[in-house]
């Protein structure tokens, strides 16, 4: 099978669990690469990061400009206006890589996807449609873009979601977060829901939580 390429890192000899984390419309998976150290996680919590490439696409909102992107945006408006399509495509992919893992021997139990932005909405798609149940969601400063068009999985009916945001984004505005908290919220999920005083980023506190919220999942 031909997998996505990824940028992996592993903070143990021994691993027992993994992060499978999007980037963002334009980055690669070198993008969050940094972040690892500064999660500052214990020695014993051995943790595979995946960091996928997406392919690269002409995007429509970027004049056509090919880049690396999960799908195509066709409108930035605030429904965000996508290509069906390639969402499910990259979704798929992403079940690939998360059935790599259950190959190797971690348990889709011990499984996170988180993703940013683009990343995000790719995710909430992968996630909440994959017939077995995953450790966690992780979206940050994204949107749910498929939330009328999920057919939503009974396995990840519980599966614990933590969204991240930005109060001045300029990209994703938080309405759209909101906008995800509500979809998820009537879905019958219980999602974590927390902002910081920032734009389209990552911030230090952000880190901090985002490690605090690993190990609490991973640690359950």
């Amino acid at each position: 099978m031909d997998y996505l390429p990824c940028e992996i890192v592993e903070t143990s000899t021994t691993i027992d669990a993994a992060v499978i984390w999007l980037h963002g419309l334009g980055a690669s998976g070198h993008d969050f690469v940094p972040i690892i150290p500064e999660l500052q996680l214990p020695d014993d919590l051995g943790i595979r990061f995946v960091f996928p490439h997406a392919p690269s696409i002409p995007v429509t909102i970027n004049g056509g400009m090919v880049m690396p992107a999960w799908y195509d945006i066709l409108a930035m408006d605030m429904e965000r206006k996508i290509d069906t399509e390639q969402i499910l495509a990259s979704a798929s992919a992403v079940i690939d890589l998360v059935e790599r893992e259950i190959a190797a021997g971690i348990s889709s139990e011990r499984i996170i996807l988180a993703g940013f932005s683009q990343g995000g909405a790719v995710v909430y798609q992968a996630a909440l449609s994959y017939d077995k149940p995953l450790a966690g969601l992780l979206a940050l400063s994204t949107y749910f873009a498929t939330h009328k068009t999920l057919a939503p999985a009974v396995a990840n009916q519980n599966i614990p979601i933590q969204l991240f945001h930005g109060t001045m984004d300029p990209v994703v505005p938080e309405v759209m977060a909101q906008q995800a908290l509500q979809a998820l919220t009537a879905l019958g999920h219980k999602p974590d829901y927390k902002t910081y005083p920032m734009q389209h980023e990552v911030c230090l506190q952000e880190i901090h939580d985002i490690s605090a919220w690993l190990q609490q999942i991973l640690r359950a």
